[in-house]
């Protein structure tokens, strides 16, 4: 009999120590979550688990689902004014790009028009030898590349971004959209559910 005990005492000391040791865990992931901070993800994990349980159902306070509402479009508006922002910054290379190739075409026209000229050329008043100007003009152009072949890139790496930042404002507004929906279908139903028991209530 003191065996029997004494194994039921142990096996009761785990089961209890593994039950507060899962509470404190449950406790500590749910203080980490805030309806304030956070991500938006993390702010709706937060309502999810907070929410009072009611049969198959979560009831939501109102003041959370605005809360949440409010939290969502402001990221939404910060989503919307980095892409404007990406945007410009796009606009505003690709002007550059597109001088850069003005100047380049320029420059290459008045190259071919001075090889036709006298092997001796001037140039800001001084005379100067048809290589060493061919030399200096083909040196303009090499950097005069080198500018459009760097403007391109940060043309190229702005464009991903700015697909990024679509994509992302995309998925947001499709989570947002989703976890409204699903809101309102629950706040029906236990609307729904509610009103059938004040019916039932009432007739009884």
């Amino acid at each position: 009999m003191k065996i029997i005990k004494t194994v039921f005492l142990t096996s009761l000391t785990l089961v209890l120590s593994a039950s507060i040791n899962a509470q404190d865990n449950t406790d500590q992931d749910e203080e980490k979550l805030s309806l304030n901070e956070g991500t938006i993800d993390n702010q709706f994990e937060y309502v999810i688990q907070r929410s009072n349980n009611y049969q198959d159902y979560k009831v939501v306070k109102k003041n959370w689902l605005y809360a949440l509402k409010a939290h969502t479009i402001d990221s939404l508006n910060a989503v919307k004014n980095e892409l404007t922002e990406t945007q410009n910054t796009v606009n505003t290379q690709a002007s550059e790009i597109n001088q850069l190739k003005t100047n380049l075409a320029n420059t290459k026209t008045s190259l071919d028009n001075t090889i036709k000229e006298k092997d001796s050329m001037a140039l800001f008043g001084m005379q100067m030898s048809k290589g060493g100007y061919n030399g200096l003009m083909w040196t303009i152009i090499a950097g005069l590349l080198a500018l459009l072949l760097f403007f391109i890139f940060k043309f190229k790496n702005s464009n991903a971004i700015t697909s990024q930042a679509k994509k992302a404002l995309a998925e947001t507004e499709e989570e947002y959209e989703e976890h409204r929906r699903t809101a309102l279908e629950r706040e029906q139903k236990v609307r729904r559910q509610l009103q059938d028991e004040i019916n039932k209530q009432k007739k009884s």
